[in-house]
């Protein structure tokens, strides 16, 4: 973080410099932007095809086809949830969080979309509806629906307990998903692992410091992130061993609940929707 009494003393012009202006790096007008009504419209009528319930400080894999939508919703109780997503047919393919923070913002909410890494950089799922819009960014800076942490982890834990091993951090809980769903081993699953959304968490940074906070998360029971997706999906949810992440997390004291994640299969697809392509970029990278 940054010093609080810095070793060098502002020049002259300081404030002139710290006074400019900033600038968007990733404007999106010229972004492909979905045809939100017609993606809700298609809901109508849909049938629920599974349900699967991620278990407090334990992770879930689900499948959703193209074309389908899925619901993460609080059942319990307040609860954070960490979610991956891959290709369903090629794990090199899993969220960017990065990308989709650069172009949409530190927290999402409808309408925007989950990126792929590179090579493939599409669209894999957006968001067609959030019960949790109406909280928009509170008077510390925080908001929902992160995609600036990265997962609680236990290596990161094990950094701050003084050597302390813990198993059921999100990145070991989505590991295990992995492997159980996959047939790889932990080990073989792991490097698959990625950045999260982190689902109905409430974060920020801190204004004096700029580290990352997060706070009890005003999720309840009934609220719910809905999503379309975009390509053939293989996700895993972790219910976070934080349970509303409002004191702490990687630890067995926080209450926690059980996350549900339901896929719908609608009648007929969105009108006028097309799975989108792997990014066009020729590969090249020549100068």
């Amino acid at each position: 973080m940054k010093p609080q009494y810095p070793e060098h003393p502002m020049p002259a012009d300081g404030m002139t410099r710290r006074a400019v202006a900033p600038v968007v790096c990733y404007p999106v007008d010229g972004l492909p932007q979905p045809d939100l009504p017609a993606l809700q419209a298609a809901r109508a009528g849909w049938t629920l095809l599974s349900e699967t319930r991620a278990a407090p400080r334990e992770a879930c894999t689900f499948t959703v086809p193209a074309g389908h939508y899925f619901r993460i919703l609080s059942v319990d109780g307040p609860q954070v949830g960490d979610l991956n997503l891959w290709n369903a047919a090629d794990l090199a393919e899993r969220f960017y969080s990065g990308k989709t923070r650069a172009l949409h913002g530190t927290h999402l909410s409808t309408g925007d979309r989950m990126w792929s890494a590179f090579p493939h950089l599409r669209p894999m799922a957006t968001i067609t509806d959030d019960t949790l819009d109406w909280y928009g960014f509170d008077a510390f800076g925080g908001a929902v629906h992160d995609v600036i942490g990265t997962r609680c982890d236990p290596y990161t834990h094990n950094l701050l307990s003084h050597g302390g091993q813990y198993h059921h951090c999100c990145h070991s809980n989505l590991t295990r998903a992995l492997a159980d769903h996959t047939g790889l081993s932990v080990q073989g699953a792991e490097p698959y692992v990625h950045d999260v959304l982190n689902v109905f968490m409430c974060t920020g940074f801190m204004r004096d410091t700029g580290q990352y906070f997060m706070k009890a998360s005003p999720v309840r029971p009934g609220d719910y992130i809905e999503f379309f997706a975009e390509i053939d999906l293989l996700g895993a949810l972790s219910a976070c061993p934080g349970g509303d992440c409002s004191a702490q997390h990687s630890s067995d004291v926080a209450a926690c609940h059980p996350l549900l994640v339901q896929v719908f299969a609608p009648k007929a697809p969105p009108i006028g929707w097309t799975p989108p392509a792997r990014n066009g970029y020729d590969r090249s990278h020549v100068a």
